[in-house]
């Protein structure tokens, strides 16, 4: 890691940078106004294995016809998986929605309880949705961490793990907390148009300065 690494500036000068690249998906649906907690984790279930391209596009169809879980519950698993048509695994994920929607209703009383340890008790939703349904619907302090931010820390040097999961506990420990919904934020849009998986813009990257460039062989 280099010594002079600031995270504030380096995500300061990332924001300036993706400025002309579409938003990550869940920010882009809540600007939209699909901002309630339920919306958010239905997009983020919805973007498993999902390109944004398609994320936002199926969501917006879906909530078309359901926005609410007496909404969702309502349509039969047929209609449901037709609605997510493009996204994968759609008959899997309608399935998965309908058991989420149902113990809202039975449990909640039809009200999402924005906690972490909740939403991951749900069937299908893991940490990644959990926190970034929370981050972004209620802004609580929450960091997601997708293959992009995974990977982008650890070419850094910020990171040193082998999987998203570790990269989480790390950036918990490193990150202040009022910087946690920007991880995902901008590290998504970061990774996916200029630090690529592969061949990567380091020639245009705004915080190369900074990067250690870990296992980055070939770039343009």
């Amino acid at each position: 890691m280099k010594p002079d690494f600031n995270l504030t500036l380096v995500l300061s000068r990332i924001e300036d940078a993706i400025k002309p690249f579409p938003k990550a998906a869940m920010f882009a649906l809540f600007e939209r106004g699909y901002n309630s907690l339920f919306e958010q984790l239905i997009s983020c279930i919805i973007s498993i294995r999902t390109l944004d391209e398609t994320t936002i596009p199926v969501s917006l169809r879906l909530f078309e016809a359901a926005r609410t879980p007496e909404q969702l519950l309502a349509l039969d698993i047929p209609t449901l998986t037709e609605l997510l048509y493009g996204t994968t695994y759609p008959d899997q994920k309608a399935y998965t929605m309908h058991g989420i929607a149902e113990r809202i209703i039975n449990e909640f009383n039809g009200e999402l309880p924005a906690d972490y340890a909740t939403l991951t008790s749900l069937k299908g939703v893991g940490p990644k949705c959990a926190n970034l349904a929370l981050g972004v619907a209620t802004g609580q302090a929450a960091i997601s961490v997708d293959i992009h931010v995974h990977r982008v820390v650890n070419r850094w040097g910020y990171v040193h793990a082998k999987q998203p999961e570790q990269t989480l506990k790390v950036l918990e420990a490193q990150v202040p907390r009022e910087q946690w919904v920007d991880i995902n934020r901008l590290l998504m849009p970061f990774g996916k148009h200029i630090c690529t998986g592969t061949l990567p813009h380091c020639s245009a990257c705004p915080v190369l300065e900074w990067c250690e460039q870990v296992g980055v062989d070939r770039h343009r």
